[in-house]
């Protein structure tokens, strides 16, 4: 198997998950190198080292933008799987936002965030940052207002 040295940043998927000796964890990161959604990655994870799956299991929630370094593991002939990272560093950049209501829905659209709420159509869109992007009519509309946004055009009616 080949190692190769990698560190990225990137959001928390799920939650992670405990391994059976639980002193090591298992999570996904999805990493962007542009703004774009098409080049996101989702990033299979590990790390052996039992402060960072203690901090991971405990402290980490979806959604929460983490730097971790570590090294790729390729598979060899013969070996199960597919790529892995094998994480020994980690550090939270930012964490998720706050989520108030439990009928409320935060999700992600590559670096803008969206809340659903069941009790109205109107879909209110941010950036990554917090700062305002703004309403989509309803679900459907939320894609044309973010490429409004991007390009600087009004949005389509």
């Amino acid at each position: 198997m080949t190692a190769i040295p990698l560190l990225l940043d990137g959001y928390l998927d799920e939650l992670p998950v405990p391994g059976d000796d639980g002193l090591t964890a298992r999570f996904r990161v999805i990493s962007s190198p542009t703004d774009d959604a098409t080049d996101e990655t989702v990033w299979a994870c590990r790390t052996a080292d039992p402060h960072l799956a203690h901090a991971l299991l405990t402290l980490m929630q979806p959604g929460d933008l983490l730097r971790i370094g570590g090294h790729l593991a390729l598979p060899g002939p013969g070996d199960e799987g597919g790529p892995r990272l094998d994480v020994d560093a980690l550090e939270l950049l930012a964490p998720a936002p706050a989520r108030y209501l439990a009928d409320m829905v935060l999700d992600r659209y590559g670096p803008y965030l969206v809340v659903f709420d069941p009790e109205v159509d109107t879909v209110p869109v941010f950036t990554g940052t917090g700062a305002w992007v703004g309403t989509a009519e309803h679900a459907d509309a939320i894609t044309d207002l973010i490429h409004a946004h991007e390009t600087g055009t009004p949005p389509s009616p």
